[in-house]
């Protein structure tokens, strides 16, 4: 195995793991930290109980489910650039960039347990509270590393194949 294709393979096994990691970190912030930090006093299952009885599902399965689209990503991208035998420069470019659309779907898969957290407990949007801020800084942060390095990989030369 050459060494572009070891480096790309590294670059796949940190890249997923980044984007698992993302995503395990941001399901356990919407199904646990904010619903515990938005209700202070009141344990996870005490919580819970008062959304049943007043009607609103937490929305775990949502969450799971939005999320792990992401980390499918993540493990689909791997495999093609390992396949391919794509450039590490590539492969970090796509891994950024899955990671840099973890802050909508983090958003789009808080939104239905935030309400319904809300409509429960009278309580203000999740996206204020401690912990939610990470998620969107490392979203942000990958989008312009995926900035940045894009533009050194366009402007860097390349080895041009030459045949005779």
């Amino acid at each position: 195995m050459d060494a572009t294709r070891r480096s790309t393979g590294w670059v796949a096994l940190i890249g997923t793991l980044a984007i698992t990691a993302y995503a395990v970190l941001a399901a356990l912030q919407i199904i646990v930290f904010t619903p515990l930090a938005a209700v202070p006093g009141h344990t996870l299952s005490e919580i819970r109980a008062e959304m049943a009885a007043a009607g609103e599902a937490p929305g775990d399965a949502g969450v799971l489910i939005i999320l792990g689209i992401g980390v499918a990503i993540a493990v689909t991208v791997a495999v093609l650039v390992i396949r391919t035998h794509g450039r590490p420069v590539l492969a970090a470019l796509l891994f950024l960039a899955v990671l840099t659309m973890g802050a909508p779907a983090f958003f789009i898969a808080s939104f239905g347990p935030g309400m319904s957290l809300s409509d429960t407990f009278m309580v203000s949007g999740g996206v204020t509270l401690y912990g939610v801020a990470p998620f969107y800084i490392v979203s942000a942060l990958a989008g312009i590393a995926c900035i940045v390095l894009g533009i050194s990989a366009a402007i860097r030369p390349h080895p041009v194949a030459v045949t005779i």
